[in-house]
């Protein structure tokens, strides 16, 4: 497959990773699904790591890859052939601010999960309060800690697990796809859109 055709697989499989790590964040506003007050909301889902991460972010290099198999950059100095490497090239540039994009959102993900979701619990067996009551990842191993110590929103924990843990795989494939399109846009820039078949027309 040519470099500009695999490009273009890589911007059709970052365009649905994009929209459910955009739908993971929205539904991490209602912990549990459950509507709560803004405050008691858990700090990390305010950094936007599904939606500016790996949703804005990740948009622009997707667009970029899908344009790649017939974009020609209005050739060089009449060279189809140098527009289409000088294409690949600036792909890279693209690649690199997805994976910078991605990142941000795994790294906002690792730190949710490892932090626990902000809830309800007894603090001292008798006052009811919110905040923080998990610290580096205790609940992680420890089904009955989960099921026991938040009281409010029901069911907030897995809710909150399973969201951020989907952040954090969309987010690792998307780097991956994007370190993928960097080795792939350094390729063509040098050898041309076919390797070793001469460049496509």
């Amino acid at each position: 497959m040519c470099s500009g055709g695999f490009a273009r697989c890589l911007g059709f499989t970052l365009i649905p990773l994009c929209i459910v790590c955009v739908l993971c964040n929205i539904l991490l506003f209602f912990p549990g699904g459950k509507s709560v007050d803004s405050k008691n909301i858990t700090d990390q889902v305010w950094y936007f790591g599904g939606i500016l991460g790996s949703g804005v972010l990740m948009i622009f290099p997707a667009l970029v890859f899908l344009g790649l198999k017939n974009n020609d950059c209005c050739g060089c100095c009449g060279n189809e052939s140098c527009g289409r490497r000088f294409a690949m090239l600036s792909s890279m540039l693209f690649a690199g601010i997805g994976v910078v994009g991605a990142g941000y959102s795994v790294i906002v993900s690792a730190v949710a999960i490892n932090r626990g979701p902000k809830c309800s619990f007894f603090i001292n067996g008798t006052t009811l309060d919110w905040g923080y009551p998990f610290s580096n990842g205790d609940y992680l191993g420890n089904a009955t800690l989960r099921d026991t110590v938040c009281q409010e929103p029901a069911g907030v924990v897995p809710w909150h697990l399973s969201l951020f843990s989907v952040l954090l795989v969309m987010g690792l494939i998307q780097v991956v796809l994007c370190a993928f399109q960097v080795v792939n846009g350094l390729l063509g820039a040098l050898c041309g859109d076919c390797c070793g078949g001469g460049d496509e027309h």
